[in-house]
């Protein structure tokens, strides 16, 4: 049964329209609308008053070729309100679901009026027949804002700060109240202050796109504290950034001045349509089985755990997410993009191809020239796991890096040969390309917090409704002393001296470091390692107790790195000399000074490494030794004899403890530098 009838006012005059120009845009005249579906026998164009309430009118769509619907509207200017609605063949079980009395979210759309909220109505089957225009947000027509924001010139990321935009900021006493949990409030100087003084280059940003939260925590009275479930891939989502894509412009534009680059989490993979029981609102509506992959029986392929996966490698589908992150550079100036479930973006008919569809229109298209490109290298599906084979110049988190060190952290027996594949920039995985490849991170959104892996042994996730069965439970983590929160000073004083010695493997490890929010402060989730369902204190960071100090402890790590280039240069290993000094750019050494030889590796706890640069134009090569003590004794370490000339410098202690030149605290990476005296 089709949604009731609005009849056109004579004041929106439609004509021929151009089809190539996708989305609504704004010409002299009024707008041209244009809107892809191989399958729909109509779309309309709806528009609603200034409050998003009433339609005032529906206005058919010519088709102007086999993918394409497309008119020009006249009378309608910036401001405007709209949807789209479209009919066909209603057979869910052939993969389609045409029901005009569905409102759909234009594809293209760039702004809207409020954001998703969940209804069980908006998953009513089409005989139904009931209309959902008052349940859904409207489309904002804007201008396509090309040209107002540009980039820092190209440069490869250095420190990613991984950031949930609410949870960062909601509590954060020195933004005002009004910006707190808002994209503007990354543009306080109190935030900018922060991240400069962490040695921050880049803030990588958790979903900003506009979402809908998951119907089974709607049921449990829970909320999407991620964004992980998006629907409008170019509108900002207007929880987040009331202000639109203007509000994340200016919030760019203000870390840029800092130096510090900008890069999306962005979430091509699924939509919040989820699976056959979720709600049609845009793709599911328009044209379900372009847009999404099915299995051979008609059902929903869900590569991704989310109940549908984009099919991303059909050419209508690439181009729509490849103009999604041209807006995104366009219209907000951001740098670059942090690829959610990549494996599905480069999944064809026949499986994972990093060389086919989405991934090599990307690498070809000139606005990503230059752009910070990172991977999540796996998805749920068949052959899901990918890490290091995503396109040369790419980043990729390498969960080995954050498995190994928490493993030899933990006390595992024969990690130690595991960590110094890590630490040396994961050759094994990225051999032929770059250390910087290797985005290693200790913690990060999905998982434990950083203070969680040394307190709980497993998981707590019982807030979540699902009886703690979700999450991984392959979690390396301990606790030190007790489970969970304890007042006990001696396990407190453990578990701060095991973070600090896995902050200090992270920066001393070859490749790109990445730290989430709050892992500087000392936040918990309290054992919650799948808190994507806790809108609340989980999340939000508790900034009245962070610990200052560690914080200070990670900046001085970052400066570290920054100051020797042995320490950040982006070259593998190859134990052996590399200029005129004779020295080798690496050498791995026992705690007497000799070299480990390979037997030491299965069962020695302590590790020395020399690292060491070549000569940069008339600047002396660059010479840092580490000694790291995963032991629970004191160790003592033989320094190698500096260069005439140079003296040996103890920089940074993790154990924050005044010791003499050779003693490695338990549990501790000791940071010296060969300076000139």
């Amino acid at each position: 049964m089709p949604a009731p009838a609005v009849p056109a006012t004579p004041r929106f005059a439609v004509s021929a329209g151009d089809g190539e120009r996708l989305g609504v845009t704004l010409l002299d005249v009024g707008v041209n609308v244009a809107v892809v579906s191989t399958s729909a026998e109509s779309v309309d164009f709806c528009l609603f008053d200034a409050h998003g309430e009433h339609e005032i009118a529906r206005l058919p769509l010519a088709r102007v070729s086999e993918t394409t619907f497309a008119a020009v509207v006249e009378g309608v200017g910036a401001g405007a309100k709209y949807g789209l609605r479209a009919d066909g063949r209603y057979a869910p079980e052939a993969g389609d679901w045409f029901d005009p009395a569905k409102l759909l979210i234009d594809p293209y759309a760039r702004a809207l009026d409020r954001p998703f909220v969940f209804d069980a109505r908006l998953a009513a089957p089409r005989a139904a027949a009931v209309d959902t225009a008052a349940l859904m947000p409207k489309a904002i027509v804007t201008a396509d804002g090309a040209g107002l924001a540009r980039p820092l010139a190209p440069a490869p990321a250095g420190f990613v700060y991984e950031l949930g935009v609410k949870s960062f900021t909601r509590g954060h006493p020195s933004v005002p109240a009004n910006l707190r949990g808002t994209v503007a409030a990354l543009a306080e100087p109190a935030v900018i202050d922060h991240l400069v003084r962490l040695g921050v280059d880049t803030v990588e940003l958790m979903p900003i796109a506009a979402w809908i939260d998951e119907r089974h925590l709607v049921a449990l009275g829970l909320s999407n504290a991620w964004g992980y479930n998006p629907v409008a891939f170019m509108a900002p989502d207007p929880r987040l950034a009331p202000g639109g894509i203007a509000e994340v412009r200016r919030a760019v534009e203000a870390l840029h001045a800092a130096g510090i680059r900008v890069i999306l989490d962005v979430v091509y993979n699924h939509s919040g349509e989820g699976d056959e029981f979720g709600p049609t609102l845009s793709l599911r509506g328009l044209d379900n089985r372009l847009y999404y992959r099915h299995q051979q029986d008609g059902q929903l392929t869900n590569d991704t755990g989310t109940g549908n996966t984009i099919a991303a490698d059909r050419p209508l589908v690439t181009r729509l997410i490849l103009d999604s992150m041209r807006h995104w550079i366009d219209a907000a100036g951001v740098d670059g993009f942090r690829l959610d479930l990549a494996v599905t973006l480069g999944r064809g008919e026949h499986g994972f191809d990093a060389g086919q569809g989405l991934l090599a229109a990307a690498e070809a298209d000139p606005a990503l020239a230059g752009r910070i490109m990172i991977a999540e290298p796996w998805d749920i599906g068949p052959g899901g796991y990918q890490l290091g084979h995503f396109p040369r110049r790419w980043g990729e988190w390498n969960d080995r890096f954050r498995d190994d060190v928490r493993q030899f952290w933990r006390g595992d027996r024969g990690a130690l040969g595991a960590l110094a594949t890590r630490i040396a920039g994961s050759a094994d995985i990225f051999a032929g390309r770059a250390p910087s490849a290797s985005v290693n991170f200790l913690a990060a959104h999905d998982g434990f917090a950083l203070a969680d892996i040394v307190a709980y042994a497993g998981k707590h996730n019982e807030a979540n409704g699902e009886n703690n069965r979700d999450g991984t439970d392959a979690n390396f983590s301990w606790n030190s002393g007790a489970e969970g929160e304890t007042g006990d000073a001696t396990i407190l004083a453990a578990r701060r001296r095991d973070v600090r010695a896995l902050l200090a493997t992270l920066f001393i490890s070859r490749g790109t470091p990445m730290l989430t929010a709050g892992d500087e402060l000392g936040r918990t989730q309290r054992g919650n390692n799948n808190a994507y369902a806790q809108d609340n204190a989980t999340t939000w960071l508790d900034w009245g107790n962070a610990d200052l100090g560690l914080a200070a402890f990670v900046g001085s790590l970052a400066a570290m790195r920054r100051a020797h280039r042995s320490l950040s240069d982006d070259n593998f290993l190859t134990g052996k000399p590399v200029d005129v000094s004779g020295i080798a750019d690496v050498a791995w050494l026992k705690p007497d000074g000799g070299a480990m030889q390979d037997g030491d590796w299965s069962h020695e706890r302590a590790l020395g490494i020399q690292f060491y640069a070549p000569q940069n134009g008339g600047a002396a090569g660059d010479r840092t030794l580490i000694w790291i003590n995963g032991t629970d004794e004191a160790v003592t370490g033989q320094l190698p004899a500096p260069r005439a000339g140079f003296t040996w410098q103890r920089e940074i202690d993790s154990a924050a403890r005044d010791n003499d030149m050779r003693t490695m605290p338990p549990r501790s990476v000791v940071i010296f530098a060969e300076v000139a005296t």
